[in-house]
């Protein structure tokens, strides 16, 4: 008797080889037969006829850290195929913190990824002070999903610093050996990896840049000397590259990878994103890894699949967000959209604000964008229900205010009041040269790089693309028209064995007797991104966007249905993961 079969499904295995017809089988949360005809019987039996078989998704870059203690279901990722995630990215995360630093570590996390700081201290147990003890704490909890996650530099620096971790200071030899022991011990526990920033873009909310952005070979190489020495693992980084302008500078960072690598025979894996002033530079990165590997280096650059956009809205950021009346308006009808959508519906309200000038500098967070959307008209989209991933120029806001005599500010405008003023605009600020994602395809299929960036559970009001999963799907296997397309055996494998082995996570990713039975049953005709939509569902009522898809007929994760109808089921089989496998 197995638990569960299911019959007749397209089988995509995650290898990359040609789809097929066949049975699974399912037991004991592993899978028992892939492939042919099952006989005998089980608890429960699917009909996949029409639909794809898939490995369940295993998303390497995602920022859960502070949610996997809170939350058990893990949105925006559950709605998405994803059956494992690993946190800990880009040198910001919770552990090893002392009591006296939650606060810094909160504020950190606020600045660089965008999660509220409220929604994190209210949500957030703090049943541990060190590394491993973070790790017991997540044993004890159930998720929809495998959790595995990385020790960061951000904590790492000021648990042993303190106050010194922030900026441009050199620690201490003894310092430096304290941070290797620590890692060491992450490791040891089951830390999949240990990640770092140095990208200028990366500040906390008072203006400093993260703990490690200037960190130097004398304090990164005894890190990556204590963690190759303790385990299998990955050095994750935000490079100096992702904000550098400079060729010769971004290659540079390049070459320290590929040393750090064939020094201690570590995994480094940095983001990678267009330059927008150099967007050809990512090629010459993507190609110099390949070149690294060729040597002997293991450097996987991890890439999006789709424009980095910010969504523009009277919910999340807009260019008169700093406009005086618009100011007043959002205080006085705080809570109140509807009241508040009324009263900038009003003609003399709307060319009031259109009108004004902003309102000094606040130092608040992200105010910036407010200047950025008055002045980016030519790559703001509207977004309506096809969730163009691909728009085309003549639909930018530059071009809709030519067509209809008005100008970008007041076609902004209008736009952000449609639906009951809960309608989003996308800035492609990035990944999108030339109006197209044909680099970004480029970057995709390149053999040196690997699918990441999906930031799940992060950018919480500025931007959602932990629907990449499904966008893959869509966009990239079925709906482009813009130019290449990827297969379908293609992109099931780069967000299943690719990313499992980039982490080591040999037990999964690939539908083969034997593995864990994490699988998503897919109807791929049916298969389409719902809009994004705000919602205020984290702790203190915090808000997040979230963007869901219909067309996922099933998800399991070791062998138990979690998602069916792209409806959770209440069902909690994921665990900790320690360690590589």
């Amino acid at each position: 008797m197995f638990d569960l079969i299911i019959r007749n499904g397209t089988i995509v295995d995650g290898t990359g080889r040609a789809a097929f017809i066949g049975d699974i089988a399912v037991r004991s949360g592993l899978l028992a037969q892939v492939g042919g005809t099952v006989a005998g019987e089980a608890l429960r039996e699917i009909d996949a006829s029409g639909l794809i078989v898939t490995p369940g998704f295993v998303d390497t870059h995602t920022h859960f850290d502070g949610q996997v203690t809170w939350d058990d279901v893990l949105e925006p990722s559950a709605s998405h195929g994803v059956t494992t995630i690993v946190a800990g990215n880009c040198g910001v995360g919770f552990a090893p913190v002392l009591p006296e630093r939650r606060e810094q570590l909160v504020a950190l996390m606020e600045g660089v990824e965008d999660i509220p700081g409220v929604a994190m201290t209210e949500g957030m147990t703090w049943d541990w002070v060190t590394f491993p003890e973070y790790l017991d704490a997540l044993d004890t909890r159930q998720w929809s999903m495998d959790v595995g996650t990385q020790i960061t530099h951000g904590a790492l620096r000021v648990w042993v610093m303190g106050d010194r971790a922030i900026g441009d200071t050199t620690p201490t030899s003894a310092e430096v050996e304290q941070m290797a022991t620590l890692v060491a011990e992450a490791v040891s526990a089951g830390a999949l990896g240990f990640s770092t920033s140095r990208t200028f873009s990366h500040k906390a909310p008072d203006g400093n840049y993260v703990p490690g952005t200037f960190a130097g070979p004398d304090e990164l190489w005894p890190i990556a000397a204590a963690a190759a020495g303790a385990g299998r693992v990955v050095f994750q980084l935000a490079p100096l590259g992702t904000t550098s302008q400079d060729p010769e500078e971004v290659l540079k960072e390049l070459d320290w990878m590929r040393r750090l690598s064939l020094d201690f025979g570590i995994t480094v894996s940095p983001v990678l994103a267009q330059i927008p002033t150099n967007p050809g530079l990512a090629r010459e990165v993507l190609d110099a890894a390949l070149a690294a590997r060729a040597d002997g280096a293991t450097v996987i650059p991890q890439v999006s699949a789709k424009s980095q956009g910010l969504l523009l809205g009277l919910q999340t950021s807009h260019a008169f967000m700093r406009r005086p009346t618009f100011v007043s308006l959002a205080e006085l009808f705080e809570g109140d959209l509807d009241g508040l959508v009324r009263q900038l519906g009003d003609p003399q309200t709307r060319r009031t604000i259109i009108d004004e000038v902003d309102l000094p500098p606040s130092g608040a967070l992200f105010e910036g964008i407010a200047v950025f959307a008055q002045n980016a008209g030519q790559i703001i989209f509207p977004i309506d229900d096809s969730v163009d991933q691909e728009p085309t120029a003549d639909r930018s806001v530059a071009q809709l205010a030519v067509s209809q005599g008005m100008t970008p500010l007041e076609v902004m405008y209008d736009l952000m009041l449609a639906n009951g003023g809960r309608a989003l605009l996308m800035a492609a600020i990035n990944n999108y040269d030339g109006g197209s994602l044909d680099r970004v395809h480029d970057m995709l299929t390149h053999p040196a790089s690997v699918i990441g960036l999906s930031d799940a559970g992060a950018h919480c009001g500025l931007l959602v693309d932990a629907s990449m999963p499904t966008m893959l799907l869509t966009h990239w296997v079925r709906d482009r028209t813009r130019g290449p397309r990827i297969s379908l055996e293609a992109a099931v494998r780069m967000q299943t064995s690719d990313t499992a082995d980039l982490y080591g996570l040999g037990d999964r990713g690939r539908l083969q007797t034997g593995l864990r039975a994490d699988i998503n049953i897919i109807d791929l005709e049916r298969l389409h991104l719902l809009p994004p939509e705000v919602l205020h569902d984290l702790p203190a009522g915090s808000r997040r966007l979230v963007q869901r898809a219909v067309g996922y007929r099933a998800t399991v994760v070791a062998g138990t249905v979690t998602r069916e109808n792209d409806a959770d089921t209440g069902a909690r089989p994921g665990r900790l993961i320690r360690g590589a496998r």
